[in-house]
């Protein structure tokens, strides 16, 4: 008998290949999504009593294509598509193969799904819903809690975002290139909104980390020459590698210069150097590659004191030109006060205050900045500031807690 951790996780590689399965011979992809979700849920209750079967992937095409025939017998064209059905039925669709012969969908089905998910017609939430849910086999519950919405709430969203995408061929989209940033830029939001949520009780959401990171393995696998695909499958793992060291035992955020780096994941780190080098020596630098390369010189220092800065200053020039977003240029800002001292950095953020008008984050850096520059009072109301407009609980802890510190030494 597997452990129910080995089952979900099986559960999740298969789900886009079932789902690939049933949408290729049948269409209907919110009818078919809906079916596998409820296959997933059959195998999730049966498996952990009576086994896993010797052709999973078979089991869950085979339970999906009957829920999924069930539902259509409701429409009023029952009978013709029933029979349309069993015509496009390959007569050895739902037997197991032969050892050595895994009669496997294509390949592409994930990338394909990613595409169809990142629907250039679909907000950027709806496209991380949807990818959760179809991609990463995730239940409408399991993506409402990951992102503090009502179950509801997430499964209205789902529901008008498969409305959408309702009649898309299944198939890889032409000039497909193009939508490839926006499948990486979904999976990157997800991976942040894990790695540091931005609101709630807790810092960190490890499942939606998680679950982003083995997205993007899947992605690399099918794209391994794609460097920039390399190079967010890098960043993820370098960011990720600090997680166990960002908390506290009580939940309480612990800033990156006084972490205890004898937590950090040594192995992850290994591979994403491992995979930015090979990215990067390939000459054709972009944005994800750039700020794996960064977190990686964070990564193998030794110490704060050690750490590279003009080396990551050099790196950050290179991303604002490619992408010169206020956020970009903000941690640029951090960069030029380490090398150049805090009052340089301090002149950056005045320069990005009419750009950063929401948000915490400027707020903080600002205090941040001003505390090493020697003006306490500044930086007291600037952390004050900054804990008011973050809806993340430990950061609102930690940032008053540097407020009242100051508060006290004057």
């Amino acid at each position: 008998m597997r452990r129910t951790s080995e089952i979900e996780d099986l559960l999740r590689l298969h789900a886009p290949q079932v789902l690939g399965a049933l949408v290729r011979r049948y269409g209907h992809f919110d009818a078919a999504e809906d079916a596998v979700q409820e296959a997933l849920l059959a195998a999730a209750g049966q498996w952990p009593e009576s086994g896993v079967p010797d052709n999973p992937r078979g089991w869950l095409i085979r339970v999906a294509s009957r829920r999924l025939t069930d539902a259509l017998r409701s429409d009023q064209a029952r009978r013709l598509r029933e029979e349309k059905a069993a015509a496009l039925t390959p007569r050895d669709a739902f037997t197991a193969p032969p050892p050595g012969a895994d009669r496997a969908p294509s390949e592409d089905d994930t990338l394909t799904l990613l595409f169809l998910c990142c629907h250039p017609d679909l907000p950027p939430p709806a496209q991380i819903a949807l990818t959760l849910r179809a991609v990463g086999g995730l239940t409408a519950a399991e993506i409402a809690r990951a992102h503090l919405v009502p179950e509801a709430t997430m499964a209205q969203r789902i529901s008008r975002a498969k409305q959408r995408v309702k009649g898309t061929r299944f198939s890889r989209p032409d000039h497909w290139e193009e939508r490839l940033p926006a499948v990486l830029h979904t999976l990157y939001l997800i991976f942040n909104e894990g790695y540091t949520a931005t609101s709630g009780a807790f810092l960190q959401r490890a499942e939606l980390a998680g679950e982003a990171i083995r997205l993007a393995r899947t992605v690399h696998r099918l794209l391994p020459g794609d460097c920039e695909v390399t190079g967010l499958l890098a960043l993820m793992l370098l960011t990720d590698a600090r997680r166990a060291a960002r908390t506290g035992a009580g939940g309480e955020l612990i800033p990156l210069d006084e972490q205890d780096r004898g937590l950090w994941d040594k192995a992850a780190i290994e591979e994403g150097v491992a995979l930015v080098t090979w990215a990067l020596s390939q000459r054709r630098p972009g944005p994800y590659q750039l700020r794996a390369a960064i977190a990686a010189v964070h990564d193998e220092a030794d110490s704060p004191d050690s750490t590279d800065w003009p080396e990551i200053l050099g790196l950050y020039d290179v991303l604002v030109h490619l992408v010169p977003s206020p956020v970009e240029r903000l941690n640029r800002a951090v960069a030029i006060a380490m090398v150049h001292g805090p009052k340089a950095g301090l002149a950056e953020l005045d320069a990005l205050a009419p750009e950063l008008t929401t948000g915490h984050r400027l707020d903080s850096v600002r205090a941040h900045l001003l505390e090493r520059a020697g003006d306490p009072e500044a930086a007291r109301a600037a952390y004050e500031s900054a804990a008011a407009k973050t809806l993340s609980l430990p950061e609102q802890r930690y940032l008053r807690a540097r407020a009242a510190r100051l508060g006290n030494i004057t």
